[in-house]
């Protein structure tokens, strides 16, 4: 059936330009396709060789992942949330490892967060290690000996020197017992003893790393690990020692692949519909071709037949050209996400066959379906009744195509009643099928959609002369043409209105919530981590009469999510007592009191309490950032937690399930006299200035929304682009019709003109609504108020539109009238 004949040779041979467009929509569509199926097959196989284990063949580590199940019966899957922090193995599981059969020996590893103190200034951070640690390692001292107690050995300095290092369990003084390791790393290894007490963590591992016998395999010997050790641990070979050594290389391959699966996805979508409409649009412009081939007797089957190897002549070279483009957009992403930190260096952006040949597939099915469904009317229908339509515009729409409209508008406007009635992250779940169901209404109900733009729009271009009457006139007439143009301009305002304006809006609620809540007089930061005891040397500072440390960190909360996700929330950990922090930080209280605030409680965002449907007094069921199971008793609850912390705990709640639990930032109630004694902490500045330097931080992680706003609106608009051009192209018989009756060559350019202006007009309208009915419930959801929309920006977005609207036809129409 699909064998190359020769009406479709012919057909490309011939009329080229009738192929353009089809070309360039399957080449932007393979392009995208491609660019994230790269990223997502990188998350699915990154890995990376081990450095630290690279001496311990089999390593034992707690599984850093929180498993949960959704859904039930046939239903029912196991999905996993990665935790906040590191989660550690108790000490007592060392003897066990070392029990297994093919076990030489099991060695615990502890990393303790340092930082060198001289002359009464904190220097920069470091991780010292346990002595044990170097069986593995095959770090040997280069002079004196092994640490005892009290005593440390470092990379730098000579043995005999004493240093004071800053650590979880307090400042402590060290005699240098020898040196080992690459002079000048900074590399500290205390007693194993020490390293346990001073860890903030007592009687926890990082890992335990188990050194085989004589002949044993890595494989028999994590076979043995793992069954004396049960479920208690997960036993780690090959590359997989990597993940426990550096926890962001699992945080990586997991964005990566949200990017490549959840947006691709998406953006696939985008792609394979838009491809599809142009796909479509090509056909139905060479409707009265099929009309006389169908008079002369070509069979149904020969006119699909026609249609299919098209697209196998077309799609196939179209996929793979897109690819070039794509590794070179999913290349430029990959290196922006490393440079920003959020993929580790080692890991290199895989380019692999199967992306590619998904992507080609996907073009080239595209193609076909598409081609297969826009040829089902020319096919079947009469071949006078064939020739009649491709006269005139056929009026009355499928009726399959219309029920199918009618259902994903009511879908649509259902899911937007949904998510107006929920809270938080489940508002903005619901809320994410309010613009795919409305993009498929616009779709499937495009030329009754443009015949009531056409009719209301029109309205005022009678006014505007003979241009503007028939303008109004053409658009009203060839409501699928003008349905064809305008789809993709609502593609472009709705998905980059959406994703750009749900930034703007979080922002602006988050700067609103910090201004108000930060009421200290000075603000100390330190993103490395303040001096343990920078609280209490504030605190004795001339001048302060309040100090509060705050440790930020992200906490899991079970019964806060959609059906049985738990959900992520932003938690502070206060070192100081509630009536304190409400001296420096005002939270929005709105029931209960922060002076109940002690060891064992916890203070909640009023939308995540609800969410969890708690109040004060109640236990809220959580999982701690190491992914310890804690219930503590609300005392209270308020409303700016999305800018400063969803949750508030004692700082002794969270500093032993933290790896760094230093405070970042210090709140004070200080004179200006005391800032010259604050500087010594850290950066000193006042509430406004903290709030704006949060607000740049913020600005990185709008980056993401950034590139994929411009990569669907981009996408978008090329199609926009490609469809104008196709449809002008498409009229070169009609506007020389109307420049032999007598119209001028202006008149005729302003007719083009005002078409564009409408067709922007209707697609700006109907985009932006679209774009409203998600954000509203989105963005109520998630801050309680409405969208923020900067006017500015908006109207960029729509003279963007308007520019490429008129450029893509007024262009094409000057050159047709040559």
């Amino acid at each position: 059936m699909f064998a190359p004949n020769r009406l479709a040779r012919a057909a490309l041979r011939f009329k080229p330009s009738a192929f353009a467009g089809t070309f360039v929509a399957l080449l932007m569509a393979a392009m995208i396709v491609s660019a994230c199926g790269l990223l997502l097959a990188t998350g699915l196989t990154a890995s990376v060789p081990a450095q630290r284990y690279s001496g311990a063949p089999v390593v034992a580590a707690a599984d850093q992942r929180l498993h949960y199940t959704i859904g039930s019966g046939e239903d029912r899957d196991e999905e996993y949330l990665a935790l906040p922090d590191r989660a550690r193995l108790d000490n007592s599981l060392v003897a066990k490892a070392a029990s297994a059969p093919g076990a030489a020996n099991a060695v615990a590893d502890v990393a303790v967060p340092v930082r060198t103190v001289t002359a009464g200034r904190t220097g920069a951070g470091t991780l010292a290690h346990n002595w044990s640690s170097t069986a593995f390692t095959g770090t040997a001292p280069a002079s004196g000996t092994a640490p005892r107690r009290g005593e440390a050995v470092t990379s730098d300095g000579a043995a005999g020197e004493r240093i004071t290092l800053d650590t979880p369990g307090g400042k402590r003084e060290f005699r240098v017992s020898g040196t080992a390791g690459t002079p000048g790393s900074g590399a500290i290894w205390l007693n194993d003893a020490d390293a346990d007490a001073l860890s903030g963590h007592p009687g926890k591992a990082d890992a335990i790393a188990v050194l085989p016998r004589p002949g044993v395999t890595p494989d028999t010997l994590a076979a043995q690990v793992r069954h004396v050790l049960g479920e208690r641990a997960q036993v780690h070979t090959g590359d997989d020692r990597a993940g426990v050594e550096d926890g962001s290389l699992d945080r990586a391959k997991e964005g990566l692949i949200g990017i490549g699966g959840s947006f691709g996805g998406v953006a696939t979508m985008v792609a394979v519909f838009t491809a599809a409409g142009t796909v479509a649009l090509s056909v139905g412009q060479r409707r009265r071709e099929y009309a006389l081939l169908r008079a002369i007797g070509a069979t149904p089957r020969q006119i699909r037949r026609t249609i299919a190897t098209e697209a196998l002549l077309v799609a196939p070279l179209a996929g793979v050209l897109g690819c070039l483009p794509g590794v070179a957009l999913a290349s430029w992403w990959f290196g922006e996400l490393r440079d920003k930190g959020a993929v580790p260096g080692t890991i290199d952006l895989a380019i692999t066959p199967l992306p590619l040949l998904v992507a080609v597939a996907a073009t080239v099915l595209t193609a076909l379906c598409a081609g297969a469904a826009a040829a089902r009317r020319p096919a079947r229908i009469k071949p006078g009744q064939a020739l009649a339509e491709s006269a005139t515009e056929r009026l009355r729409p499928g009726w399959i195509r219309t029920v199918a409209g009618v259902g994903a508008l009511a879908g649509g406007c259902g899911c937007a009643v949904l998510a107006a009635g929920e809270t938080g992250e489940d508002a903005a779940n619901a809320a994410l099928g309010v613009v795919m169901l409305f993009m498929m209404a616009v779709a499937l109900l495009g030329p009754l959609l443009a015949r009531a733009c056409a009719a209301v729009l029109g309205l005022p271009l009678r006014a505007a002369g003979a241009p503007g009457s028939l303008a109004a006139a053409n658009t009203r007439t060839n409501a699928r043409r003008l349905a064809s143009a305008i789809t993709p301009i609502v593609l472009a305002m709705a998905f980059s209105s959406v994703l750009v304006f749900l930034h703007t809006s979080e922002e602006r609620a988050v700067e609103d919530q910090q201004r108000a809540g930060i009421t200290a007089d000075r603000v100390v930061t330190d993103p490395a981590g303040l001096p343990s005891d920078a609280v209490a040397r504030a605190a004795a500072t001339p001048g302060v009469s309040t100090a509060v440390g705050l440790t930020p960190t992200s906490v899991l909360v079970p019964d806060a999510g959609s059906g049985h996700t738990p959900q992520e929330a932003s938690a502070q950990g206060v070192t100081g007592t509630g009536a304190d922090l409400g001296k420096v930080q005002d939270l929005g209280v709105r029931s209960g009191s922060l002076a109940a605030l002690a060891p064992g409680t916890v203070a909640v965002d009023a939308s995540l309490a609800e969410a969890a449907h708690v109040r004060p007094g109640d236990r809220l069921p959580l999982l701690l950032p190491d992914g310890t199971r804690a219930a503590p008793r609300i005392v209270a609850t308020y409303e700016r937690g999305l800018g400063l912390a969803q949750l508030t705990f004692p700082q002794a709640d969270l500093a032993p399930h933290l790896s760094a639990p230093a405070s970042t930032t210090l709140l004070a109630r200080a004179t200006p006299a005391a800032t010259a004694g604050l500087a010594r902490l850290g950066h000193v500045t006042d509430a406004a200035g903290y709030a704006t330097a949060q607000s740049v931080d913020r600005e990185v992680n709008a980056w993401a929304n950034t590139v994929m706003a411009s990569v669907l609106g981009g996408f978008a608009a090329v199609a926009a682009v490609n469809t104008l051009v196709m449809t002008v192209f498409d009229r070169r018989g009609e506007l020389a019709a109307l420049r032999l009756i007598g119209t001028t060559r202006r008149q005729v350019l302003k007719m083009i003109r005002w078409e564009a202006l409408l067709v922007v007009a209707a697609g700006v309208l109907i985009g932006s609504a679209i774009a409203l009915a998600t954000l509203i419930p989105m963005v109520n959801g998630l801050t309680g108020r409405g969208p923020w929309i900067p006017p500015l920006l908006y109207g960029s977005f729509a003279g963007a539109v308007l520019l490429l609207g008129l450029g893509a036809t007024s262009l094409p129409a000057r050159a047709a009238l040559r």
